[in-house]
């Protein structure tokens, strides 16, 4: 149980339109104070304009609510009083949301059996929670995390209570897409999730644990991280130090696995250590694009990827070492893969240079598994 933690019973409302300066900086300010933001594209719901002008009697944005209570645009927000702004933040901390609150779309909240409509709703409600934890908490390189901070986050709360949801989800509607980037958000999430509730494991016994117990309830069933690693996004193959496949042949999971390993997922997941790659969130839209992405800037850079051309060697991730039969299985195979997959540069043409000679050794730089913390 985490303590120290705030919870609101409230919300504020911002109506704003992506790109707008003045929304941009009434956000900032608004997460700075702690408070639950709810916000409303209102080029994307336009049906809502009318209604804010009889609201308000204004059109431009952004409009603020905290509850029902209209406190303005942005410049209104800069300039609010402070004993006002600290007995409206109060309103927001202790008073749940009135029912003449100002609308919002449907996707903001949950039916009437407390149900979102489908697993792509809710893991985009879960992925703009992410999002939000991530701009707040997440360093700007994406390699370091405020878990204390974080802890204490009302974001962090509804996400909790989000997550809850995922247990309702019909797994098998989704797309192979839709389950690359349902799962990756997830299982990073879930591993923020699992330090800031149990603490992030210190040895090889204690990660094997984490890994093996930490675990969501996803649609009717229980995914531990290995299990959304090797079983679903590695199309059901062993993990490290695994004997047996995550799920079995009468498993019903194996519906969800995908048919054949994706390689580029190991350039997504976070499994909290300073070794991992960034932490980013991902869609399902152009989705192995993303992930081609991400493994073009973790094979740039050096902590990851190193081309001795003097000793004709490519030091590589330990990530290559523990999974490199998804890489073809062969030293030859496994820098092809990586040659194929490298953005262009210098450093690729150093590598393509060395593999036209022939004989090249493979070897893997030492992983940092210490926490990937900001303290």
């Amino acid at each position: 149980m985490v303590e120290d933690r705030t919870v609101m019973r409230g919300r504020v409302t911002v109506y704003s339109v992506p790109g707008c300066a003045h929304c941009i900086q009434a956000k900032a300010t608004l997460r700075a104070l702690g408070v639950p933001v709810c916000e409303v594209d209102v080029n994307k719901h336009r049906e809502l304009r009318a209604r804010l002008k009889e609201l308000t009697g204004l059109s431009a944005v952004p409009q603020i609510f905290f509850n029902n209570l209209f406190v303005g645009n942005n410049e209104d927000l800069q300039n609010l009083d402070p004993e006002r702004l600290e007995r409206l933040v109060l309103s927001v901390r202790e008073d749940p949301v009135p029912l003449d609150a100002p609308p919002v779309p449907e996707e903001h909240s949950l039916d009437s059996d407390g149900e979102l409509d489908g697993a792509c709703e809710l893991s985009e409600a879960l992925r703009n929670l992410i999002l939000q934890l991530y701009s707040d908490h997440l360093s700007e390189d994406g390699k370091r995390v405020d878990y204390k901070a974080m802890s204490r986050s009302p974001f962090f709360e509804r996400y909790c209570d989000l997550a809850v949801h995922l247990q309702r989800v019909d797994l098998l509607s989704l797309s192979r897409e839709e389950k690359l980037a349902f799962f990756i958000n997830i299982y990073n999430a879930l591993v923020i999730h699992g330090n800031l509730r149990l603490g992030f494991p210190k040895n090889i016994w204690q990660r094997y644990r984490f890994f093996n117990y930490v675990s969501y309830f996803i649609g009717g069933e229980v995914y531990t991280l290995q299990d959304i690693e090797n079983g679903v996004l590695r199309g059901n193959r062993k993990g490290v130090a695994q004997l047996l496949k995550p799920f079995s042949r009468n498993d019903p999971r194996l519906q969800v696995a995908l048919p054949d390993v994706e390689p580029l997922i190991h350039f997504a997941l976070n499994c909290g250590a300073k070794g991992c790659p960034p932490i980013k969130t991902y869609t399902s839209q152009d989705i192995d694009s993303q992930l081609r992405a991400a493994a073009e800037a973790f094979l740039e850079n050096d902590d990851s990827c190193v081309i001795d051309s003097a000793g004709r060697e490519v030091k590589l991730s330990q990530i290559f070492k523990w999974y490199k039969a998804d890489f073809g299985g062969s030293d030859e195979k496994l820098l092809n893969w990586v040659f194929e997959h490298m953005g262009a540069s210098q450093k690729k043409r150093t590598l393509q240079a060395l593999l036209s000679e022939g004989k090249v050794k493979v070897s893997y730089l030492p992983y940092d598994w210490s926490i990937n913390s900001t303290d």
